[in-house]
C-alpha cells in the first residue's frame, strides 16, 4: 500500500472534511536509513525519541515543501545540524524515529498537521490550516500500532 494522505469524504460545501493519513512503517532516524527510504518529495512526518523506559515521545511534528521529506527528516535528526543545545542532547544521547505521509497538496498537509498539532500541542499551534473547512477529522493507519507518551 502507497503511503500518503487522502480525503476520504467531503460532507457539505466548506463544512467537513475527513483525511485518512497512511503512514509509512516507523524507522530509525540515522542518515543511511534515511536516505535509502525517504522520498524526496513533499508531505508530513512525525519525529519520535526513545524514552530510558523504551516509549516513544513525540519529538517533532511538520510539514515540508521545498527539498522534500528526505532533507528534512535528515536535518531535524542530525545532531551536528541542530543549534539548539537542548535538542543537540535528545539527538545525540536518544535513539530517534520516525514516519512520514506524502502528498501534492499544501493546503491538505496544512489542515492534517494543523489538526495534529491542535491534539498534540494545543498550546503551541503556530501552523494554520487552509480555511476551506469548517471541521477537519482525520483517520490514520497504525502500521506499528503506535502508541507514545508525553
Amino acid at each position: 500500500m502507497e503511503y500518503g494522505i487522502t480525503t476520504l469524504k467531503k460532507k457539505g460545501v466548506n463544512q467537513d472534511i475527513y483525511y485518512y493519513v497512511n503512514w509509512s512503517p516507523l524507522s530509525k532516524g540515522e542518515r543511511w536509513e534515511i536516505n535509502a527510504k525517504v522520498p524526496s518529495v513533499a508531505g508530513i512526518y512525525e519525529i519520535y525519541w526513545m524514552d530510558d523506559t523504551k516509549h516513544l515521545r513525540l519529538f517533532n511534528v511538520g510539514l515540508t515543501h521545498y527539498g522534500g521529506l528526505r532533507s528534512e527528516i535528515r536535518r531535524l535528526t542530525d545532531p551536528e545540524l541542530c543549534d539548539n543545545p537542548q535538542t543537540r542532547t535528545i539527538l545525540e544521547d536518544k535513539e530517534i524515529w520516525f514516519r512520514y505521509a506524502p502528498t501534492n497538496s499544501t493546503a491538505d498537509m496544512a489542515d492534517v498537521v494543523w489538526f495534529f498539532m491542535k491534539t498534540y500541542f494545543p498550546e503551541k499551534t503556530l501552523i494554520e490550516h487552509s480555511g476551506r473547512y469548517q471541521n477537519i477529522f482525520i483517520k490514520e493507519s497504525e502500521p506499528d500500532k503506535l502508541i507514545w507518551v508525553q
